[in-house]
């Protein structure tokens, strides 16, 4: 009976519950006036025949016995056949028959045509609403098929084709959902391809400058070794580019499964930190590793690694002979930090804002190295796995990059 949700359909039937009602008072009054009317007939034709029996000189008990006779016999009989009016004789001949006929064809007639209109309007009224409500359901489909999303299906409402367009809402809100995921990955390409574009320019255009000297001097040696390394600095500032391009679209399309499990902070830290212990010695900057060497967090540790060294290489190329980079870690009650701080230049404040956007170089930085991915890089692989990235800074004093992961029980 899940029909009966539906409030038309409940209406509608409560209209053919009311016509059947009327149609059974119908019947109930048609039947008693029946009566009426048979009583009124023949109470009328009585009285013409005893007027009649009066006229002609019968007596009144005579008259009264004759219209209280219940026995028939055959002179009876005889004389109503010959008068036409016998059992067997046309109704069109007997007028009490005939005079009731039509008198109850036209209140029967009367009442089944009210009936059948009402029946037949209220149908009609009843369908008339289904139809609109389909219509209406049909025009906002199409405009869901075109893309607009902007008008909705009715709901809110009991019944199995309220249920329908609930359904259809839902597929509505996935198209919907699929088409601005379509469009952000398309706007997403484009720009990474834009970017992309730009980037490659200036190396592509230092090799192609690099090669021209070469080729114009190839017997002198020196020439061809300067050049050949500023190839290949390119070369590896090309691959970074790409390689760091790619990582970023593996995670935003979410094709990466984050292998997390307990390993120690410290040796997470250390394996960051491994590949730029030289580059520090060399620039005469102090990397400083501080922390419980007991202490666990539950990650990737490949990755996470990786996020760790962007954050540290970034230190690197904002500070100057002298500096100091601290990486630390520490537990809190609700899980394990690790901060990676410098005492730098610090970041502008019209720049922090912007600092984990891609390919983001602020005015200062044009002279270090970088291709502006390393943040946003690093930012996408803390919070892919649940954890948060945030930063401090103080112009004069230094940055402060904050990791943060939860504590997994």
């Amino acid at each position: 009976m899940n029909f009966l949700r539906d409030k038309q359909i409940r209406r509608y039937i409560t209209f053919l519950g009311f016509i059947s009602f009327f149609l059974i008072s119908a019947g109930f009054f048609f039947t008693g006036y029946q009566n009426r009317m048979v009583k009124t007939i023949s109470a009328s034709h009585d009285e013409a025949i005893a007027s009649a029996l009066l006229e002609q000189g019968i007596s009144k008990e005579i008259t009264a016995s004759a219209l209280t006779n219940t026995v028939k016999n055959e002179k009876g009989q005889k004389l109503l056949n010959e008068l036409g009016m016998g059992e067997e004789s046309e109704s069109s001949l007997q007028p009490l028959p005939l005079e009731f006929q039509k008198k109850s064809l036209c209140v029967l007639t009367a009442g089944l045509l009210g009936f059948v209109l009402a029946l037949f309007g209220g149908t009609i009224v009843f369908l008339r609403k289904r139809n609109q409500l389909y219509m209406q359901a049909i025009k906002i489909t199409e405009k869901y098929a075109d893309g607009d999303f902007s008008i909705h299906l009715p709901q809110n409402r009991e019944g199995a084709v309220y249920q329908m367009f609930a359904s259809v809402e839902q597929l509505a809100a996935m198209l919907r959902a699929k088409k601005d995921t379509e469009h952000k990955t398309k706007e997403f390409l484009k720009s990474t391809i834009s970017d992309l574009s730009h980037q490659l320019k200036t190396p592509l255009a230092a090799m192609s400058m690099y090669q021209e000297i070469i080729s114009e001097e190839p017997e002198n040696t020196e020439t061809v070794k300067e050049f050949s390394e500023k190839i290949g600095i390119s070369l590896k500032r090309m691959e970074q580019l790409i390689q760091s391009v790619l990582k970023i679209a593996r995670l935003d399309a979410g094709s990466i499964l984050f292998e997390r499990e307990f390993c120690p902070a410290a040796d997470l830290v250390s394996r960051s930190v491994d590949e730029f212990t030289e580059r520090a010695a060399k620039e005469k900057k102090n990397l400083v590793l501080s922390g419980d060497r007991e202490q666990s967090v539950f990650c990737d540790p490949q990755w996470t690694s990786q996020a760790l060294a962007n954050l540290v290489k970034n230190a690197l190329d904002h500070t100057k002979e002298g500096d100091t980079i601290e990486i630390l870690w520490e537990d809190t009650p609700a899980g394990l930090r690790i901060s990676v701080s410098d005492n730098g230049e610090g970041i502008a404040p019209e720049d922090i804002h912007h600092i984990f956007k891609r390919f983001y170089r602020s005015r200062r930085s044009l002279n270090t190295p970088g291709i502006g991915l390393g943040l946003s890089l690093a930012k996408a692989i803390i919070e892919g796995q649940g954890g948060m990235l945030g930063v401090s800074s103080r112009q004069k004093e230094g940055t402060t990059f904050t990791v943060f992961f939860l504590t997994e029980s």
